[in-house]
This record gives structure tokens, sequence and C-alpha cells, in this order.
């Protein structure tokens, strides 16, 4: 019997999984994942979860009746593509096919000092720990004030956490949907009494045994009980160094049809994933939960799919944020945005900006207007030219 191996246990490597057996096949399908649980959503860690409205169990997806094997708790640690072995922190694995699903970890800053109290938020043990620590802190400080950032801060506001600060290099929040809705978003968190520095940076981090105080490069020095660093994310690919497998900036490289470049028995989806668009002409990387659902069930078809049969993976991308009750989405290309102009919608408590680049509306975002944004995604995936 042939074995489909998957690496990575989130919510890629499952639908890939899932997509597989829809298919009918009823090869050995085994999931690795470096985390001792099985798939969960991601989306509630900063959110639900967080707040206290959602326990960890409730994130789980239900997986009792999925046909696959499982082994959890053990990273991949090498991967040999002339003999189709792949290494783990504990063991090897031989594979037929390989779809390669390990998603991206949080950054953090270089030369951390060694004390308590610091926290990042990416897979389910970051929130659960943050949420803990949550409870007994009256003065929080998030550095990086994007999405996670942002719903981070909304999620302990709401929760009754007295004092939280976020910190910000860039000129506004949220800095990839531009100043309009970064000024849009920052008038939202200071109405629920979220204090806010934006072009500013961390010089410094005081404490005894653990973090105590923050210092700005402004010169103000923020009381600490907990600190999280929100500051985006890094490819979990170190595991392919010498593989031979072609990287970029350590994403895996894949053509439209999401195959690793020139490796017919190996597809790589979500996060840690760039491949070519073929609606935009270019390779991209996206890192929604959306794409990477969708991306895990393009690639499985394709990676069995005849030569003739297989589709290219050319989505409109689309992701959300919740903060506090306004729920923001977009749709489109809104890294190829050259601005965002707001729109008057007439009608109270609804926001649309139009995203612009080259060509004209490469992109739309609204807040609390879901009709406008299903008509964004529409009107762009109509458009049919390369934004």
């Amino acid at each position: 019997m042939t074995n489909t191996v998957i690496v990575g246990g989130g919510l890629a490597g499952l639908r890939a999984a899932q997509r597989l057996r829809e298919t009918g096949t009823s090869e050995l399908i085994t999931i690795v994942g470096d985390e001792k649980h099985r798939p969960y959503n991601r989306p509630p860690l900063s959110k639900q979860l967080l707040a206290g409205t959602m326990s960890p169990v409730e994130c789980e997806f239900d997986t009792a009746a999925d046909d696959f094997e499982w082994i959890l708790g053990n990273a991949a640690a090498g991967l040999d593509v002339e003999n189709r072995r792949l290494s783990l922190t504990d063991g090897e694995i031989g594979y037929d096919k390989l779809i390669i699903a390990t998603g991206r970890g949080a950054r953090t800053l270089p030369g951390l000092p060694e004390l308590d109290g610091f926290h990042v938020l990416r897979g389910l043990d970051d929130a659960i720990a943050l949420h803990t620590a949550a409870q007994h802190a009256d003065n929080v400080v998030i550095i990086g004030g994007g999405f996670i950032g942002c719903e981070v801060a909304s999620s302990l506001r709401v929760n009754g956490v007295e004092s939280v600060t976020i910190v910000e290099r860039a000129a506004t929040l949220m800095p990839l949907l531009g100043p309009d809705i970064g000024r849009f978003a920052e008038r939202l968190h200071r109405e629920h009494g979220v204090n806010i520095h934006c072009n500013t940076s961390v010089t410094q981090f005081h404490g005894e045994s653990r973090v105590e105080r923050v210092e700005l490069d402004n010169g103000l020095i923020l009381d600490a009980d907990l600190v999280l660093l929100s500051l985006g994310s890094v490819p979990n690919t170190d595991w392919l160094t010498g593989s031979g497998l072609e990287l970029d900036q350590g994403s895996v490289v894949c053509d439209e049809f999401c195959h690793a470049s020139g490796h017919p028995d190996i597809v790589a989806v979500g996060d840690v994933a760039s491949w070519t668009h073929r609606g935009v002409g270019k390779r991209v990387r996206i890192e929604h939960w959306s794409n990477a659902a969708d991306m895990g069930a393009a690639a499985a078809e394709n990676l069995f799919a005849a030569v003739g049969g297989k589709a290219p993976y050319s989505p409109i991308p689309t992701f959300w944020t919740d903060q506090y009750d306004v729920n923001f989405k977009a749709a489109g290309f809104v890294t190829m945005v050259d601005s965002f102009v707001p729109v008057d919608t007439g009608v109270e408590g609804k926001w649309n900006w139009d995203g612009l680049g080259e060509s004209g509306l490469v992109a739309g975002v609204t807040a609390n207007d879901n009709k406008a944004f299903l008509k964004y995604r529409r009107t762009i995936a109509g458009a049919g030219t390369k934004p």
C-alpha cells in the first residue's frame, strides 16, 4: 500500500487529507505534526479562547471519524527526496507522495532577555498560556499592531484587563491596510481604552526574574505584567535545508498546480508555500485561513491527477479580523494596493475602502458590511485581468 505523508497537522494538512478521502482514495494517509494536538481552528485563539468564551476542546476540529494515521508531537527534521524518506525528531518514515503543510512560526526579537512574562501567539498552547497569564495581569504590553496584536488587545480589554498598550513601529495600526484604515483602527482601539504608540520601537526590557517594564525609544517606560510579541511569522522550513527543494525567503517555491518545483510527487500548501498565481501572473504567498483550507484541497487533487487533469490554483484571497464589535473583511490582493480610498456607504456603522492598484480595483476592505465584501469578491473575481 502506498503512503501519502502530510507534514503539518494544521488546517491545510487536514483539508488535504480529507480531500484525498473524498476523492475515493483508500491508500494510507499519515499526518505528521510537531504539536501534540490534532488539528484545531486557529482564528479563535486570539478571540474567543483568549476571552474565555471558548475552550481549547471547542477549538479542535472533529477528526474522530477520519481514517488517517497520526504521528503527533514529533517534528520533521530532514527530507531525503531521492530516497523518499522523511526524518523526524524521533525516527523516520518513508513516503510515496508528500504534502508539505508545516506553516509558519512566531517571529521573536533578537537578544530577548531571559525573563519570564514574554508570550507569542501562534498555536493552541501559546493561547492557553496567554489566557492563563492574562487572568492575573493588570498591565499588558503588545509589541506589534498588526491583525493579531489588535485582536488580542480587543479580547483583553473586553475581558477586563485594566491597561493594554500597543507599540507599533509603523505609522498606524494594521499597516498592511494602509494609513486610512490604520487610523480608523487606532480610533476604535482608543475608544475602548487601549494605549497606542505608533512610530515607536522598544529599546529595552527591565525586570528581575520576569519582565516588569518596557522602555520605548520616545523615552517612555511602560509597566508590564506580561508582554506579547506580535511581530509576524517565519516559515517552518528549516527541516528542508539540504533537501534540494527550492525555497524563497523560506517558503517552498511551487508551480501553478502547487507542486514543489521539479517534484511531481511533492506539493506544498498554506502559509509555507509560494506559488505561481495565473490571475496575477507572478508568484504569491497568502497567509489566510481560507487559503489554507482551499489550497490544501486543491493541491491534494493535483497531487494524484493526471497531467491533463490538473487545475491551476488561482484564488481571490479573503480574510477577516474581529475587533470589539467591528468585523473587518478583505477581498483581493491587498499587497498590490497603492492606496485604500474610503467609500461613502451612506449607512451608519458600515465602512468600505476601495483598494486601488495599477489596473484599478484590486482589493476591497469592509467593516460591518458583508454585502459589500461579497460584492468586492465577485467584482475582483470577474475582472479576469491581472491586478
